[in-house]
């Protein structure tokens, strides 16, 4: 007979002398403000490491002694006194200046949608990069003060917890949380009753519950179905994060967008600026439409003035990593919304019909139809998210269309080690107001270079002796015998040997190719089996559940890391999460990255690495293009999708194994008579100069601001003015375009010159047929420019301007241009049309342009 174990807590009473304790646990400022962590680490470090990091837990298990012994300890209460004013003193924080400029934070609201947030491993409601990206974005929009909410959604279960068995098979555990144990309270009214919303799923009325969590000087509002009135299958949307098959995550898609945007409403907010941060909650625009509608607007009319203030941010050139579902599951969940919108079935699919797509509704396609402003990661990425989407804009060459970037960057308070943290406020007290000044961080060269290299190889040691806990528990559960495990723990055991460690860390997916370093495992066996150059090399990360070949890739590095000449010199770690992922990014030396090009949108790991002095060796893909200075780490130049795979997976093996065995591992041995690497720490401290102040989630933002937030607010505003009738004008304006254009046609009428002299004007004329249109309607532009290697380079725009109207049908009108070359010499020049209106928010938009 089994036996049943009950359980029940203890829970001290906090000393009124740190009353402050519970107000530390329940804002999430605490994920970024160390200090917070570490008040409540020293009360009890083990108990600590056993809540998860987790202070609500924390503060309910602690012995209440230890707290009645803190509260008579001077030194003890000096700290929390400190902390206590620390947080009192950023909630009285007013907006950032530089913000100011373009938000106004007493009549500006930006709501911000996304499926997952990583603010800290002890509020699981996160799967990876995207999650803490949206994590770093709040953060960072609460430490310039930002008018700004979050909306997401409150999962039982968050991204899944790892553990890899003896034979490197990734086992995948689903832990459910307690609400009681995360820093949230039931959001409400007035009045003081406990808010709900409601939304339709498959004729079902799917209640649900919203949850506050407060994150200094912002907050989130967290969706959450597990409610007594609801079925049993409609309380298992929320549940987990990711889990299920399309009907779930359609499903969870509605709850996001349509009822994020009805919690707003029931809170009474009204944002002016809405971010749409990925595909999943793109659902919001159609609910925003169907508001308008309801109030007396036509459907197109409705479309312009939510668009206007959307802005839509697409992180993945993945074609799997974008959300298409089947009409029939659109019919299914959403057939009632088109009646609501007053639109024919068909008009509504075609809004999530990507062109030349093969059919489904594609929600990558419906946020790009349905914002203005849309941009990728990096600036590559923004490349090939042009090129990807461009069809949505067909006749708009992808350099022009209106997908722009903004570069990722991390929450530098976050992802700084302590140690520097501690330095930086000891040397240079102003620090964190100057993340946005390169110039400033030159400071770093008053470092001693010997401190320097002492500080990061404390770093390393503090991360062995992490690593070495995780190993050694992992080869206990797998029942590794002991003779293993004092070889797999060679260099770990030892956290003051001189061992040059890389690490790489991320999601397991074939594309990242984490098993490019054994394209030629002999040389990698030559190289980690220098006794005079030791060398350790640190995989961890997670592969999706149903993703065979990426588990497959933990399996690989596995069974590398047990043959007899890489034991002990390759380890791979289990329960990748943000913990461990914080220790890696201080404590390596160097931080590999190898995806394939161009498909690494930008890849934060890097750059956290890179702002603790790590340094990189990465394809020059993602941020890395933009981060790489020829003296800050290492680039592999990736070759072109043109070339066979296998050709590009041995040829940038080989640069990558060049590089190690030529550069990086001679610099990191090459010591002085002080016992480090000069070069080493020059490169160092390169790396950290140029990328904390360039690859920072307060830079990152700041870009928003000014190139997405502050323009929507103003068209915005625009098309709302008069009682919304600019909106009104511009759609029906488009619709005027959409029906007349393929009829459009121009053509030269003047004597083509082809030389002119020093100083005199190249006369063109150009005659149009409008097909209804008017002058107004179109702009009429040469590019001048230059050829190189047969590619046209414009260098300059002109517009043409309006002369008469020609023709017996009156629908010919004539242009000309008097063209002042900017450049001697050969000159080539093109000449196009395409529509224009006052009212339009970026001028291709509309996706129609031809070319003489």
């Amino acid at each position: 007979m089994s036996e049943t174990f009950f359980k029940f807590e203890v829970q001290p009473v906090i000393p009124e002398q740190l009353s402050g304790l519970n107000e530390l646990a329940n804002n999430l400022l605490y994920t970024w403000d160390r200090r917070v962590r570490r008040l409540l680490y020293r009360l009890d470090v083990e108990l600590w490491e056993n809540c998860g990091h987790n202070p609500k837990v924390f503060l309910r298990r602690i012995a209440q002694e230890k707290l009645d012994q803190a509260a008579k300890d001077n030194i003890f209460l000096e700290e929390y006194n400190r902390v206590m004013s620390s947080f009192n003193t950023y909630h009285t924080k007013v907006i950032n200046p530089d913000i100011d400029e373009h938000i106004d934070s007493e009549k500006d609201l930006i709501a911000y949608f996304c499926a997952e947030f990583g603010l800290h491993e002890s509020f699981p409601i996160y799967s990876g990069g995207l999650g803490i990206l949206a994590g770093d974005h709040c953060k960072a929009a609460s430490d310039f003060g930002l008018p700004f909410i979050a909306v997401g959604l409150l999962y039982r279960q968050g991204y899944f917890t790892q553990t890899i068995d003896a034979a490197g098979n990734q086992l995948a555990l689903n832990k459910s949380a307690h609400f009681s144990d995360l820093p949230i309270f039931p959001a409400q009214d007035s009045q003081g009753n406990k808010l709900k919303v409601s939304v339709d799923i498959d004729g079902r009325n799917v209640a649900l519950k919203i949850w506050k969590a407060v994150a200094g000087h912002i907050t989130l509002y967290l969706l959450d179905s597990d409610l007594p009135e609801n079925s049993a299958q409609d309380r298992t949307i929320t549940f987990q994060l990711y889990g299920g098959d399309k009907v779930l995550r359609i499903q969870q898609e509605i709850v996001l967008g349509i009822g994020g945007v009805r919690a707003l409403r029931a809170l009474g907010l009204r944002p002016n600026v809405w971010h749409i941060n990925e595909g999943h909650s793109a659902f919001q625009i159609l609910e925003r439409c169907r508001e308008h509608v309801a109030n007396g607007m036509n459907f197109d009319s409705a479309l312009e003035l939510v668009a206007s203030g959307t802005i839509f941010t697409t992180h993945t050139p993945v074609p799997a990593g974008h959300d298409i579902f089947d009409d029939n599951l659109i019919h299914q969940y959403l057939g009632k919304l088109p009646q609501a919108l007053n639109i024919s079935i068909e008009r509504f699919l075609a809004l999530g019909l990507a062109p030349n797509s093969g059919g489904g509704f594609n929600m990558t396609t419906l946020a790009l139809h349905s914002s203005r402003f849309h941009n990728g990661v990096s600036r590559i990425h923004g490349t090939v998210a042009s090129q990807m989407e461009g069809d949505i804009w067909p006749q708009i060459p992808h350099e022009e269309n209106p997908i722009s970037y903004v570069t990722n960057g991390v929450h530098a308070p976050t992802f700084l080690a302590p140690e520097w943290i501690n330095l930086f406020d000891m040397r240079f007290r102003e620090w964190r107001n100057h993340l946005l000044d390169p110039t400033f961080w030159d400071c770093l060269d008053g470092i001693p270079d010997h401190r320097f290299w002492s500080l990061r190889q404390e770093l390393k040691s503090q991360m062995l002796e992490y690593v070495n806990r995780r190993v050694i528990a992992r080869c206990h559960r797998n029942g590794c015998s002991e003779v293993l495990l004092k070889r797999v723990t060679l260099y770990t055991s030892r956290p003051e040997s001189d061992v040059l460690v890389l690490g790489f860390a991320r999601r397991f997916a074939t594309y990242k190719r984490a098993t490019l370093l054994f394209s030629d495992p002999e040389r990698l066996a030559r190289l980690l089996n220098d006794p005079k150059r030791p060398l350790l090399l640190i995989f961890a990360g997670k592969a999706h559940p149903n993703d065979i070949p990426g588990q497959e890739l933990i399996r690989t590095i596995h069974e590398y890391s047990l043959r007899p000449e890489f034991v002990g010199k390759i380890l791979l770690l289990e329960g990748y999460d943000m913990a461990l992922a914080r220790k890696l990014v201080c404590g390596v030396d160097v931080w590999l990255n190898t995806p394939e090009y161009p498909l690494e949108a930008s890849g934060t790991s890097g750059e956290k690495a890179a702002i603790n002095g790590v340094l990189n060796i990465s394809v020059l893909d993602g941020w890395w293009d933009e981060g790489f200075t020829g003296d800050n780490g290492w680039g592999i130049s990736p070759h072109g999708q043109h070339f066979d795979e296998a050709y590009r997976n041995n040829e940038e093996a080989n640069d990558l194994l060049n590089i190690l065995e030529h550069e990086a591992i001679p610099m990191f041995f090459d010591r002085d008579t002080q016992g480090y690497s000069h070069n080493w720490v020059k490169m160092s401290k390169a790396s950290m100069k140029f990328c904390i102040p360039h690859f920072n989630a307060q830079r990152m933002l700041m870009d928003y601001v000014s190139k997405f937030y502050g323009p929507a607010k103003i068209h915005h505003a625009r098309l709302s003015a008069d009682n919304n009738s600019p909106s009104q004008k511009l759609a029906n304006w488009k619709n005027k375009i959409r029906k007349h254009w393929q009829g459009v046609t121009m053509k030269r009428v003047d004597e083509i010159n082809t030389a002119i002299h020093h100083g005199e004007k190249l006369s063109i004329k150009v005659s149009v047929f409008l097909n209804g249109l008017s002058p107004d309607d179109v702009a009429v532009e040469c590019l001048v420019g230059e050829k190189k290697q047969d590619e046209f380079c414009a260098c300059d725009k002109q517009r043409f301007t309006f002369v008469e109207q020609q023709g017996q049908q009156g629908d010919e009108y004539l242009f000309s241009l008097d063209l002042e070359p900017a450049r001697p010499g050969l000159n080539y020049y093109k000449l196009r049309m395409y529509p224009y209106h006052e009212l339009l928010a970026h001028r291709h938009e509309t996706g129609f342009m031809i070319w003489l």
